[in-house]
């Protein structure tokens, strides 16, 4: 299947999400809920039932991780790296910076694209819940690096405040459930599974209809922003470059020397070519660093991925 079949599909979702946002539709506060319903309990609930009747050997791609997770440290020390020099002793800015870069996407639209790319492929799941993972990690460096840079006053040390980020990630807390649940060879009762295969199932398109909503809302609050300022753009420009290409393109080499192939190698490079998640924006709203410049990246990322994706997807399978 094409992938510009599935993108039409999450984009159309998407958009629909979108116009009812802008008409006001629903209530306003409509999209922090089903942004919380999917965080919180179906993509635990649609990840931990996909991992839990798989057999562990499947699950434990290490040639995958090791691809995928290698890709994405060096784009982010290379990101982090160009930053400093460009500005240095600013920490916390080349933290969301090298995030924007990095963090992407692999919940609210790799889940739903990679279900419609691959139908009936437990093993879409399983790409998408090990690269949900790798970017939790990778959020956590980033969580502790802006402490660092902005809390002089912190009373918790580094190791600690990186375990809580990870140990209280609902998305962390299915996965390793689901993985426990199958290294024990335990088989869930047949009712209770199908419950929880019901609320996964809601997960993707609630998702992409709150990642719309919240990108209409997003572009309400830059319209008078420093968007086509030439600095802002160029700063966008090159986050999304290194996001939607030269992660991807490193992605593939690294899969391929460890020997990932097939499917596998097609939905590594798939996930790590999405647009920046809207995680990183709540971060560095959090810390009051980079936030109208991280919200425009994903906005800019998020349309230019409709275009990019079909390119690699064709070269990638091409070169595999």
């Amino acid at each position: 299947m094409t992938i510009l079949i599935p993108l039409f599909a999450v984009f159309g979702i998407m958009l629909l999400g979108a116009v009812v946002q802008k008409l006001r539709l629903l209530p306003v506060e409509t999209d922090q809920v089903l942004n919380q319903y999917v965080y919180y309990i179906a993509f635990p609930a649609i990840l931990l039932i996909a991992l839990a009747q798989q057999p562990i050997d499947e699950i434990l791609q290490w040639g995958f991780i090791a691809g995928y997770s290698t890709a994405m440290v060096i784009i982010y020390l290379i990101c982090l790296g160009i930053s400093l020099i460009a500005q240095p002793k600013k920490h916390a800015i080349a933290a969301i910076r090298a995030l924007n870069a990095t963090f992407g996407n692999t919940a609210f639209i790799g889940i739903p694209l990679l279900i419609i790319l691959f139908p009936q492929q437990q093993s879409a799941l399983v790409a998408a819940a090990i690269a949900s993972l790798l970017s939790v990690l990778m959020f956590a460096v980033a969580l502790v690096s802006l402490e660092l840079a902005t809390n002089t006053q912190r009373q918790q040390h580094a190791a600690l405040i990186m375990l809580m980020a990870v140990g209280k990630n609902p998305i962390v807390i299915g996965c390793l459930i689901g993985v426990g649940i199958s290294a024990s060879g335990i088989k869930l009762p047949s009712g209770l599974a199908m419950m929880i295969q019901q609320i996964g199932n809601t997960s993707s398109p609630c998702a992409l209809f709150a990642v719309g909503m919240v990108l209409a809302k997003a572009m309400r609050y830059q319209k008078d922003s420093s968007l086509f300022s030439l600095a802002n753009f160029v700063e966008l420009s090159v986050i999304n470059l290194f996001k939607l290409a030269v992660q991807p393109a490193l992605a593939f080499v690294m899969l391929k020397c460890f020997g990932v192939s097939g499917d596998y190698l097609v939905m590594g490079v798939i996930l790590s070519a999405l647009p920046t998640a809207a995680s990183v924006y709540l971060l560095a709203q959090r810390y009051n660093t980079q936030a109208s410049t991280s919200a425009q990246g994903i906005l800019f990322g998020t349309l230019v991925t409709f275009f990019s994706l079909p390119i690699l997807e064709s070269l990638v399978k091409t070169y595999a």
